[in-house]
């Protein structure tokens, strides 16, 4: 196999990308044409991948299969080439005449003589293929037409010429480098040249071969290989671990695996010194911009001008079209070969040369100076550092470490070199989830100036590091507080390391859900000058009491949440999303929320990307697009795992959590429960257990355990008390009246609701209004004043948009009518209910419904009996195989779709057949089975 081997060959059926060329081979194969067929392509294209596996289909269907490849090592030696093709038939020598039979055997060395006539030798070789060919088809495949010798080339070309006459029986595959000579004469012979892989075949070997490579490293691989096969299997291996995981920036031109070398960089190698220099300025520069390229060209060393491009355009390495006048590479592989080809010192000299010429450019002129800058300087350093600055302005957070870290070594001062290497570990803790990398840095950071360790940059990076190791919150807590309190920032609230500290002191308060935790961070913003920011202000009362936030603060949240909508800074989207978490007002972020989940799976900011997912799982569960959520959640989950940010997984527990106990799955709520408490509560981090406790008593009311369900509630909190910073109990207050009532616990329900009308719980939002209202009702003494209350309720404007709370109210209403003996009245809010929980696939509570119904008189088939909502054909061959026992992996990969695909598959049919758990899916099914059979 040739240099031009994309190690990808294969059979044909799994070769990526190459159906439709295959096809065509094929068809030449297989019909009546011409005898011969040139196959060309560029260096690296798939020429030997596909003979591969043109080779494997000929084979296959019965043919012989003879192989040559050239070889510039035996260039020189005539016959090589052949001696390749035809010693696999030396035993059919004796089929030739005696003399042919010399000739050929001296030839190619078997025999000693005279050399013969290359006449007599072509016509030797065609007759001992016609002899061989009468016992069968016969497939020549000569790869690297130009390394085959002179003299077999010589015969190969007679060989290609006279194969027509033979009606197929013997056909000539050959193949051979775009551009390049040799001694084959392939003149008047069909050819087809091989094309790069089309966007989507790219794209897909990329994925089979590396499919753990970042987004973003992915699209500038796909970008610079513009399909050559090769280059896309040989580029990822010359990255680094950092790099492939898009944890590292990569380099302005990719560097060359060892095979593409080879292919590459000898044809920079053999271009004049100048014409070398121009090439290295223009890739360098980037931008094919002729003007630039001049200037710099007289700036540099080598005194070059544009006419010493002429080498390369004859070469085919560049080319300057007319309109625009540009310098265009051919292949930007081509552009990694020059800087291949270029010691250190020219690299330099071009970075030098272009810096004196981009002066008008500063981003450009910086990484210049910092590429082509060896001893340290202050005045470079600056400039790359306020270039980070605006790089992560505009979100390239693995850019913007990169600008910091090489500001950084070329620092005079130690304590600059420090503070400098702390904003990188924070800016790589804080955004992309290179939390191995952001520790490396703090280390240096300290190496560097022992004294930079309280700086705030690098107390907010080393918390993130606790936070997501084994760390508890209380030392994170201490930490923060500590660098906040001795900082040198005079508390100006225009600096951006104190105030993104304190969002983050914020987040950790929360976390706690102590009000001794919040004292230093009220101290804190107290001493801000001029003001604290009002998005500080608002999300400490809206995040940590919400229950108490007043009108005038919630009417602020309102007005910072108009201004997101053009919002581009991605820790103020997550910040924004995050004060109106509790307050529900998340739909007014959806759409900022989704650009950050966008930028997210293209490699944006990783933490950020979760920050986004966990906004859109929670308002889609509110709003009732539960398999939304749940995919979003695993997407979530997914993220935490791959990017080390451990400390988010409890997010997306808790919202798979509600929807699995809203559906009636409460086995798998408990358990998502309970390794939310076994990680949050050895670490301090209450609000996570708080989150857990709101799961189990979900999953104890939809199977009417309301003794355990108070219990659990109750922890978060006590009946009659709305803690201060614990932000969850605005949430949960409805449940803890609903399992008073329902367990006779009347003095706690009254309590509980008493202390409601002393908050602002109900003005936070129409669902919480609806609750707060249903919660009056449920207590309510007289029938009379319930119905007027449920009635107020289930009138609260926008209370459609939470239909699985909506439904609960109205189940509750109807539950009273029917207590009370109001048979008829009860009918059209529990049929509504009814209603509402199978849409929503609810199954324990649309049982709930279902049952009350039917004791007030009204018929209603069980879904399991009555099949009110049929599967379709792919729900029920996934029932079945999971039924079977296969786990949802086994099952994607039998059907071909995605493991999460499946189980959102799992989670809709549930309901559909009255059922809450996988383990009850066969008995269902048999009976569905059996309602087939008698319809």
């Amino acid at each position: 196999m040739g240099p031009d081997d994309a190690s990808h060959a294969g059979p044909a059926d799994t070769l990526v990308g190459r159906e439709r060329e295959l096809r065509r081979i094929r068809a030449w194969w297989d019909g009546p044409g011409a005898g011969a067929l040139l196959l060309s392509g560029d260096p690296g294209v798939g020429k030997s991948a596909v003979l591969d596996a043109v080779a494997d289909a000929a084979a296959g269907s019965g043919a012989r299969v003879l192989r040559a490849a050239g070889a510039e090592f035996e260039a020189d030696i005539s016959y090589a080439a052949l001696n390749q093709i035809l010693l696999p038939l030396y035993d059919g020598f004796e089929r030739l005449p005696p003399a042919t039979r010399e000739a050929l055997g001296v030839a190619l060395g078997f025999g000693a003589g005279p050399p013969p006539e290359r006449l007599v030798v072509c016509n030797a070789s065609l007759a001992l293929l016609r002899a061989v060919a009468g016992d069968g088809p016969v497939l020549l495949i000569v790869d690297d037409l130009p390394w085959v010798d002179r003299a077999s080339a010589a015969v190969f070309g007679f060989l290609a010429r006279r194969l027509s006459e033979d009606a197929g029986r013997v056909r000539f595959l050959g193949a051979s480098r775009t551009g390049v000579d040799s001694f084959f004469d392939g003149s008047g012979l069909p050819s087809y040249e091989l094309p790069p892989l089309d966007a989507q075949s790219a794209a897909r070997l990329v994925a089979l071969r590396f499919p753990d490579l970042a987004h973003p490293v992915r699209h500038r691989l796909l970008d610079a290989a513009q399909g050559n096969p090769l280059a896309l299997l040989e580029l990822p291996g010359a990255l680094r671990a950092d790099q492939r995981s898009a944890r590292e920036v990569l380099p302005a031109v990719l560097p060359l695996g060892e095979r593409l070398q080879s292919l590459f960089v000898a044809r920079v190698n053999s271009l004049p010194a100048a014409t070398r220099t121009l090439l290295l300025l223009a890739t360098l520069d980037g931008t094919g911009d002729l003007g630039v390229l001049s200037a710099a060209a007289r700036e540099s060393d080598g005194h070059a001008d544009l006419r010493d491009l002429d080498p390369a355009e004859r070469d085919g390495l560049v080319r300057v079209p007319e309109s625009p006048r540009r310098l265009v590479f051919r292949h930007p592989l081509i552009m990694s070969a020059v800087v291949e080809a270029a010691p250190s010192s020219a690299r330099r000299a071009a970075h030098r040369a272009l810096a004196r010429v981009r002066v008008d450019q500063p981003e450009q002129r910086a990484w210049h100076l910092g590429e082509s800058t060896l001893r340290p300087d202050e005045d470079v350093a600056l400039l790359l550092e306020q270039t980070s600055r605006r790089v992560l302005e505009r979100g390239d957070s693995v850019a913007a470490i990169g600008a910091l870290t090489r500001a950084a070594d070329l620092s005079p001062l130690d304590s600059d070199r420090a503070r400098r290497l702390a904003e990188a570990a924070y800016v790589g803790a804080e955004a992309i989830g290179a939390l191995h990398s952001a520790s490396e840095l703090l280390e240096d950071a300290r190496r560097a100036d022992p004294r930079h360790g309280a700086s705030l940059r690098s107390a907010t990076a080393a918390v993130q590091l606790v936070l997501n190791g084994d760390g508890d919150l209380a030392t994170a807590h201490r930490l923060l507080v500590g660098a906040i309190e001795q900082g040198d920032h005079g508390f100006d609230a225009d600096d951006p390391a104190l105030v993104d500290a304190l969002h983050f002191l914020l987040l950790l308060c929360n976390y706690g859900a102590n009000e001794e935790l919040w004292a230093p961070f009220y101290a804190a913003v107290a001493r801000l000058r001029p003001a604290p920011p009002p998005l500080l202000l608002v999300a400490a009362r809206t995040w940590g009491d919400p229950a108490h936030a007043d009108a005038e603060t919630l009417k602020a949240l309102d007005e910072i949440i108009d201004g997101t909508t053009a919002e581009t800074d991605p820790a103020r989207v997550v910040r924004v999303g995050t004060a109106a978490v509790y307050p529900d007002r998340l739909p007014a972020v959806r759409e900022a929320a989704w650009r950050l989940v966008r930028q997210g799976r293209e490699g944006g900011a990783v933490r950020r990307h979760i920050g986004a997912l966990l906004h859109l799982c929670l308002e889609d569960w509110h709003r009732g697009a539960w398999a939304e959520a749940l995919e979003l959640s695993e997407e979530g989950l997914t993220a935490c795992a791959t990017s080390g940010y451990t400390v988010c997984t409890w997010f997306f527990q808790y919202t798979k959590g509600l929807i699995t106990a809203s559906r009636g799955d409460s086995g798998t709520a408990h358990a998502l429960a309970d390794a939310m408490t076994n990680w949050a509560a050895p670490r301090g981090i209450r609000e996570a257990v708080h989150c857990a406790l709101h799961v189990h008593a979900l999953a104890h009311i939809a199977d009417g355990e309301f003794d355990a369900a108070f219990g659990r509630v109750s922890a978060i909190s006590p009946a009659g008390d709305f803690p201060p910073y614990v932000a969850h109990a605005s949430w949960v207050f409805f449940d803890l009246v609903e399992a008073a009532v329902r367990t006779d616990r009347r003095a706690e329900a009254l309590a509980h609701v008493r202390a409601l009308g002393e908050t602002n719980v109900a003005g936070l939002s129409p669902r919480l209004a609806l609750l707060a209202c249903g919660a009056r009702a449920l207590v309510a003494e007289d029938d009379a004043d319930a119905a007027r209350l449920f009635g107020e309720a289930l009138a609260t404007p926008g209370a459609e948009r939470a239909p699985f709370a909506l439904a609960r109210v109205r189940l509750a209403q109807g539950e009273r009518l029917r207590r009370s003996r109001a048979l008829s009245d009860s009918k059209v809010p529990l049929a509504a209910a009814l209603d509402a929980f199978e849409q929503l696939g609810s199954a324990a509570w649309a049982e709930r419904a279902r049952k009350e119904l039917r004791a007030a008189g009204r018929a209603t088939p069980s879904t399991a009996d009555g099949h009110r909502t049929a599967l379709t054909a792919q729900e029920r061959e996934i029932a079945e195989l999971a039924a079977a026992g296969l786990t949802n992996k086994q099952i994607a990969e039998r059907l071909f779709i995605s493991h999460r695909t499946v189980g959102t598959h799992l989670y809709q049919i549930y309901p559909k057949l009255g059922i809450a758990s996988r383990v009850a899916l066969r008995d269902a099914l048999h009976r569905m089975n059996d309602d087939d059979r008698h319809r």
